[in-house]
């Protein structure tokens, strides 16, 4: 065996549990539960030609449909291989070994596992539990003169909580020197975004995706947006062609059904209040949440009550390993959470009664 570095010996492997779901309500990654747009559907048809997947991909067409879409310039962002890859390639252009990151606890795994790999020395503030607010003032005295990079999710995944504007400017003003990442992976479920501030901050980043609301997990794309000057730098730290031909075409034809993305996000909003009803009803904490996800507090039935789930064909996540009796649950359409809310009832009131 040849030794890997040492900063990959000691990770922990990133394993999440995605076999076996097409045929089962799936609740647990955070994923649009009906599929995409069928204009995505139609134009990925009309490109699985042999001429067109012979040839390296081309991004000046998607790039002007995303810059019209997302109301921002070619040259203030990239397209990265879903957010995972803008993560990846803004560690990997602003930290080297040992640069400190300012990171939040509990949030998306890779944040933390990137800066890992970029041998990063890792701050980590928590969210305090059982609200679970984003912690401002201790984040803002987190902030050091030698805090290179702060990345933070607007929402945040598995909490579900977010933060307005005026706060996203205080964490800006308090890191001048250090490069930001906002995550605004559930942006469309949330109507918070920091995409008009970029012009006054030259250290602001932000990343959004086309996995979630838009359906489109399975094709692995997203942005990354910055100041010009920055988006030169980061092309540096990518490969040229990351982003596949195929995954460029969807996301062009993604953005011309607006229809197609309201309507999900208003169903997901109607569900996210029936949800919150219900599980008010049945007498189960749950954090308030402005994501496309509700994070309940279960205690110890957590896993026994995701495999109860389970056994009728409904996915969530369980989060208990970081978060004491946590068991998060995606929501989808109206029928899908009255479907999970009735098994949710007999699994629950069994155990109780």
């Amino acid at each position: 065996m040849i030794e890997p570095r040492p900063a990959v010996l000691s990770m922990a492997p990133y394993s999440p549990p995605t076999g076996n779901r097409i045929e089962k309500l799936r609740l647990d990654f955070n994923e649009n539960t009906v599929g995409c747009s069928p204009r995505v559907a139609e134009a990925l048809k009309n490109a699985l030609t042999p001429e067109r997947l012979a040839v390296y991909p081309a991004y000046d067409g998607v790039k002007e449909s995303l810059a019209a879409y997302f109301q921002t310039a070619p040259d203030r962002f990239i397209l990265t291989n879903g957010t995972d890859e803008a993560i990846q390639v803004f560690l990997n252009t602003y930290i080297d070994d040992g640069d400190e990151v300012l990171l939040l606890r509990p949030s998306y795994a890779m944040y933390r596992f990137y800066a890992e790999v970029a041998v990063a020395k890792i701050v980590e503030v928590e969210y305090p539990a059982p609200g679970f607010e984003v912690p401002v003032a201790a984040l803002l005295d987190a902030i050091s003169p030698h805090t290179r990079a702060i990345i933070l999710s607007n929402p945040n995944n598995p909490t579900g909580t977010g933060v307005d504007l005026d706060t996203i400017r205080q964490i800006l003003d308090h890191a001048p020197n250090a490069a930001v990442l906002i995550d605004e992976a559930y942006y469309e479920f949330h109507g918070v975004t920091a995409i008009p501030l970029l012009h006054e901050y030259p250290n602001l980043f932000i990343s959004r995706t086309f996995s979630k609301a838009f359906g489109m997990a399975g094709m692995r794309i997203g942005c990354l947006f910055s100041q010009p000057a920055n988006i030169a730098h980061l092309h540096k730290a990518q490969s040229p062609y990351s982003v596949n031909a195929l995954a460029a075409v969807a996301a062009q034809a993604a953005v011309t059904d607006s229809h197609f993305i309201a309507s999900y996000v208003a169903e997901v909003l109607e569900s996210r209040e029936l949800l919150a009803r219900g599980l008010q009803t049945l007498g189960i904490p749950y954090v308030k949440s402005e994501a496309n996800f509700i994070l309940t507090l279960v205690g110890d039935r957590a896993i026994p009550i995701r495999d109860a789930l389970r056994g009728h064909a409904i996915l969530v996540r369980d989060r208990s390993y970081e978060i004491p009796g946590g068991l998060r649950i995606t929501l989808g359409t109206v029928a899908q959470t009255q479907r999970l809310l009735a098994e949710l009832e007999i699994i629950w009131t069994a155990k109780t009664s």
